[in-house]
């Protein structure tokens, strides 16, 4: 049996690929594996350059270039790409990233092949901003647990820290991938969650890749302030909550209440009074129970008027200073 798929998925990604696939041709292993290279009808170059490589290594890289794009954020792409794996496991990689160490791919199939009870193991990686808004930073921090469980992926906040490149999964472990997986515009997130209900997953800690954000990555298309975007995180937590059969179903309605949140302030309707506040108040609804300091600060931000509370700080400010005054000295 062949041991490993490599699959890398691109589009668009001329001015990284070569990049990306030496990092993989670089690799050094005791084992054959194989490079699945899903292009999603690129319009720039990334087509010719796969070809170029197909050509130069025939035996390792299998180009899969879609004639249109697959659409569904990209979700077609992965899952035509995972469709034709024939290795034991599988390693992920977007074709804009990287890995840094020559022995990533024979440390994870080391581990894997060791501890049987583990679905996936993962590493550190390191994120770098292509255009130099932000300093480099590192996906784990020295907190980051050797051993993660479907408890730790499910919380009241997003949980996110495995980069797409880091991560070496058991193959066949997920046989169907339900609708609200193809309609998430996340892909690492679902795709953890339905492995971690097979079994857990190990953290090597070794910085062993690059994940690169530029202006072609998903990253930049997805905005805390877009209503399109938040609504798509609503759906897939609602779905992520029937996957695990209600089991958290507190925790992730408490997440589901943020987005409720950040709907109220966003673009499409942070300037409309009624939406704007029955999101608040849905958001309230879904955290429940609440702190007082909680339901105060969404009222007095959300819910209550601008306007409202100025004159209510006026008056209060007034009473105050009257009170003040009555006060025997």
């Amino acid at each position: 049996m062949l041991k490993v798929s490599v699959i890398v998925h691109t589009y668009n990604h001329e001015n990284f690929i070569r990049q990306t696939l030496d990092s993989i041709l670089f690799q050094q292993v005791n084992f054959d594996f194989e490079v699945i290279v899903g292009d999603d009808a690129s319009p720039d170059s990334t087509p010719k350059i796969i070809q170029e490589y197909q050509q130069k290594f025939p035996k390792i890289i299998k180009p899969l270039l879609h004639a249109k794009n697959l659409g569904g954020y990209g979700k077609g792409n992965t899952l035509a790409t995972l469709a034709v794996c024939q290795g034991q496991y599988i390693a992920a990689m977007d074709g804009d990233d990287y890995w840094t160490n020559p022995l990533k791919l024979q440390k994870q199939v080391d581990f894997l092949d060791s501890h049987p009870d583990f679905v996936a193991c993962f590493h550190n990686a390191l994120i770098h901003f292509e255009d130099g808004s932000y300093p480099d930073m590192y996906v784990n921090d020295d907190t980051q647990r050797e051993v993660t469980t479907i408890e730790d992926l499910v919380g009241e906040d997003e949980i996110w820290y495995m980069a797409t490149s880091a991560v070496m999964f058991r193959n066949w472990i997920i046989n169907e991938y339900p609708q609200w997986f193809h309609d998430s515009k996340s892909g690492d997130i679902p795709r953890y969650i339905l492995l971690g209900k097979h079994g857990k997953f190990f953290y090597i800690n070794e910085v062993m890749s690059v994940y690169r954000k530029n202006g072609g990555g998903m990253s930049f298309t997805d905005g805390k302030q877009d209503a399109d975007f938040l609504f798509n995180r609503i759906g897939m937590y609602r779905g992520i909550d029937q996957e695990l059969g209600y089991r958290f179903h507190q925790k992730i309605n408490k997440n589901i209440a943020r987005y409720y949140l950040m709907l109220s302030n966003s673009i499409q309707y942070g300037d409309n009074f009624f939406k704007s506040r029955y999101f608040a108040l849905k958001s309230l609804k879904l955290s429940s129970p609440n702190t007082n300091d909680h339901v105060k600060n969404v009222l007095q931000k959300y819910v209550v008027p601008h306007s409202v509370m100025k004159i209510y700080a006026n008056v209060k400010g007034v009473l105050e200073k009257a009170s003040s005054k009555q006060k025997p000295s």
